[in-house]
């Protein structure tokens, strides 16, 4: 086929297949085939950024008391994987903060954020051999403030451990279905793994400290799981599949009416001591022995009175029963 031959059928097809004003542009990209991975996150090297940073970054965070000891013991192990990646690390005890900066051979600007996620976590109560996996790109980290969210003490440690369940099996379930590690500790959720995974883990963890419990959030994971494994329903809309909890609107008892009483300026009267009621009665100005004749005849009148009582109960067994009308005539019938 010629050139010119060539041209003519490319104006044909333009005149049978008008390209849009959005397409007018676009080129074929021949490098961009089905076998690429998009979403595929690249290792960040030494080679990919020669130069070093003209500024300084740094980030600080406070922890803890009780902390201190152990966060001594493990703080060589954070300076030698932060080394590894160019960044310097300070822990200070007497001020209670870590902070965490980049210095002359730092080469990722990313790795700092990440730095500053690890002395969260560790700030918070996460053991060092599971904080450092926030170092990888492929983990991430989501802090939830759960102190904010419900007002009475008791109901908010009720919710919490609600979420973490008898022996952390609810939280382990969370774990399981999310694939994110998951700790719990005084007002705050802490959660590392994937982002798909840290949303499903905020969305139950919110919904728990707004009295919605995990076990909705649960059973609706496990459905999602078991419908991701099938290719027919992959691009499909799972809302069929998944259960539709209704709300149930629980009667309460009414609470009784309580009168209001009038406002007064003036406090109330005090109650009257021993003393104040001893010297109504005049027992305050009688002498030794006269008090404890009193006394004795308190003591004989309740003595009289109990035994008044007792003797009436045993003559209750002795009252014959009322008969009625139709047993006597039964009787004499029988007599008869």
């Amino acid at each position: 086929m010629s050139e010119e031959e060539r041209l003519q059928s490319e104006q044909k097809q333009e005149t049978t297949n008008p390209k849009s004003k959005k397409d007018k542009y676009r080129k074929d990209k021949p490098w961009d085939t089905d076998d690429i991975d998009h979403w595929k996150i690249d290792p960040f090297r030494p080679e990919d950024n020669p130069h070093p940073f003209t500024e300084e970054s740094s980030f600080a965070t406070l922890f803890p008391k009780y902390r201190e000891n152990y966060l001594r013991e493990v703080w060589p192990h954070v300076t030698k994987t932060l080394e590894k990646v160019g960044v310097a690390c300070v822990l200070n005890l007497v001020e209670g903060s870590m902070t965490v900066k980049t210095t002359r051979k730092t080469y990722d600007p990313y790795i700092i954020l990440k730095a500053r996620d690890l002395i969260k976590l560790l700030a918070r109560n996460v053991p060092f051999l599971q904080a450092v996996k926030i170092l990888d790109d492929e983990v991430a980290c989501d802090i939830i403030k759960i102190g904010n969210i419900v007002r009475n003490k008791e109901r908010f440690v009720k919710r919490r451990q609600r979420l973490i369940g008898p022996n952390g099996s609810t939280l382990k379930a969370i774990e399981l279905l999310t694939q994110c590690y998951i700790m719990v500790q005084g007002n705050t959720v802490s959660a590392m793994g994937s982002h798909k995974g840290l949303k499903d883990v905020r969305r139950v963890v919110d919904d728990c400290m707004k009295n919605i419990h995990p076990i909705y959030h649960i059973k609706e994971l496990m459905i999602k799981r078991e419908l991701a494994k099938d290719p027919k329903l992959k691009n499909e809309s799972w809302d069929r599949f998944l259960p539709h909890f209704k709300k149930k609107n629980v009667k309460r008892q009414k609470r009784p009416i309580v009168t209001k009483k009038e406002y007064t300026p003036f406090p109330p009267p005090p109650t009257p001591s021993k003393i104040d009621l001893q010297l109504e009665s005049g027992e305050y100005f009688l002498k030794a022995p006269e008090k404890a004749a009193r006394e004795m005849e308190k003591k004989k009148e309740k003595q009289r009175e109990n035994s008044l009582k007792r003797k009436a109960e045993r003559e209750k067994a002795f009252i014959p029963p009322v008969e009625s009308s139709l047993s006597k005539k039964k009787k004499r019938k029988n007599d008869e």
